[in-house]
């Protein structure tokens, strides 16, 4: 069963990094952290995969789903850089290395590019981060589990550490080094999210929490201000503080989400951007590095001032939708899913038809919402991160990189519970519902760890859950 509102939120994420990179906004980093809101999603949704499959399932399993899109583009933008020189590009950010082309088959480092490339390998420090933080997932949720928000706490304080005393490392492992402790914080509040210990906290310590590092980021941003004004991902400092002080709340609340299904355009749009985060944030820039040769050509490069960047996002998002249209299928396959050009619908909820007679008390309760014990649902994670703006400037802070991420497939079902706060319980309904899946190969099928309402197997009509012909719904269970 797909959290729609976490699919909201990564969708939300994903639109506010095109816009960003389009037009440069600084203040819509403010507005909304992507990269945090986006990491902390995929913390949550690693930590159900984890209490469900051995670690080395799930890491593989995540692998498999994120990497396919990356090989894609590299077999299409790495010989097309070395037909226009990169080979013999001298000064250039990457030059050109045999061996280093081996980030593009497993990105422990920044995939290389050539200068003239920087679209296409520029967004991909956040594949890079995504990689490592699953690959260090199993010992983070190890460690969260024995000292419990210490783990959040602990990314700041060595960020801190960093700062006093001016530690680095060498190029690529300073990069992770930075990403780690930017969003760190913000993956391991992911799985506070996932076993109900972020639902646990009073609403007033979250709030007072939230204000403190908000208020902080901001003091920090206002003296160590970057290239762009008030832009958090000039600086990092700011940016992992402001990206907790919006994930925890964000996370600890859960408004209802029926009104979503019935907004069709938006629900759909929703089901897009989730079943295809990887590609789109792996296409987005050369999408918008593409728009103004397109619009000359059609002669729309000048209708007027005031149209301008109406027409620019527009073709921005269309020429994203075309990339979505032409590559995206290679998600469904990294799933072991039937491929779908344009999957704006996914697996719904399978009404269970259950006499009166025969509920039981076993039913009441049976659908956790959000966070709280396994609130978390099956996605895929797709980065919806950062990555250069329209003049080549990444989407990062002093050297040190921001980061997006990766997202969940959709849903076309919604179980609207009416309750504010993750994790919580709803009362008895008079529908249930079973959600029918394909074989997930052990894969996560609910918001959590034996949550799934059934029949008991000795009651009549009892069955077991068949697989319908329907694409698979997440990464591992999702992406993310």
């Amino acid at each position: 069963m797909r959290n729609r509102y976490l699919d909201l939120l990564r969708a939300a994420a994903i639109v506010r990094v095109i816009v960003y990179h389009l037009f440069g906004w600084p203040w819509l980093s403010i507005v909304l952290p992507a990269m945090g809101v986006m990491f902390a999603l995929a913390g949550s949704l690693t930590a159900a995969s984890l209490e469900k499959r051995a670690a080395r399932k799930v890491v593989t399993s995540r692998l498999r789903r994120l990497l396919p899109p990356l090989w894609l583009l590299g077999l299409i933008a790495v010989p097309l850089m070395l037909v226009t020189g990169w080979a013999h590009e001298s000064g250039g950010e990457h030059p050109f290395s045999i061996p280093r082309l081996l980030f593009w088959i497993l990105p422990l480092g920044d995939p290389p590019g050539s200068d003239k490339g920087i679209d296409s390998w520029e967004p991909l420090w956040y594949i890079r981060a995504y990689v490592w933080f699953i690959l260090l997932s199993p010992a983070l949720y190890l460690l969260y589990r024995k000292v419990g928000w210490l783990a959040v706490a602990a990314p700041i304080l060595v960020m801190v550490v960093l700062d006093k005393t001016g530690f680095s490392l060498p190029d690529t492992a300073d990069a992770e080094m930075w990403d780690f402790v930017t969003y760190g914080a913000c993956w391991i509040v992911g799985f506070a999210h996932h076993d109900g210990r972020l639902s646990r906290l009073r609403p007033g310590v979250v709030i007072a929490v939230s204000v403190v590092l908000g208020l902080t980021a901001l003091y920090w941003l206002n003296g160590h201000q970057g290239p762009d004004a008030w832009d958090l991902n000039d600086v990092s400092e700011s940016q992992a503080l402001w990206s907790l002080a919006v994930v925890l709340p964000a996370l600890r609340w859960q408004p209802p989400m029926g009104w979503l299904n019935r907004i069709r355009p938006l629900d759909r749009a929703v089901n897009l951007l989730n079943a295809r985060a990887v590609t789109v944030y792996l296409w987005h820039n050369i999408a918008i590095a593409t728009v103004w040769p397109v619009l000359t050509v059609l002669s729309l490069d000048d209708v007027g001032h005031h149209l301008d960047d109406v027409v620019d996002l527009t073709a921005s998002l269309a020429l994203t939708a075309v990339a979505v249209l032409l590559f995206g299928w290679v998600e469904d396959v990294a799933a072991r899913r039937r491929p779908r050009l344009w999957p704006t619908t996914g697996p719904a909820l399978r009404p269970v038809a259950v006499p009166a007679e025969e509920r039981t008390p076993a039913l009441v309760g049976a659908y956790p919402i959000g966070g709280g014990v396994g609130g978390t649902s099956p996605a895929t994670d797709g980065p919806g991160g950062a990555g250069p703006d329209p003049a080549g400037t990444p989407e990062r802070g002093g050297g040190r990189h921001a980061a997006g991420e990766p997202v969940e497939p959709p849903y076309s079902g919604t179980l609207d519970l009416g309750l504010p706060v993750a994790g919580r319980r709803a009362e008895p309904m008079a529908d249930h519902y079973e959600a029918v899946d394909p074989a997930l190969e052990g894969e996560i099928v609910a918001d959590g760890p034996d949550t799934w309402p059934r029949l008991r197997r000795d009651e009549p009509g009892a069955r077991p859950r068949q697989a319908p012909d329907w694409p698979r719904p997440g990464p591992d269970e999702p992406a993310g």
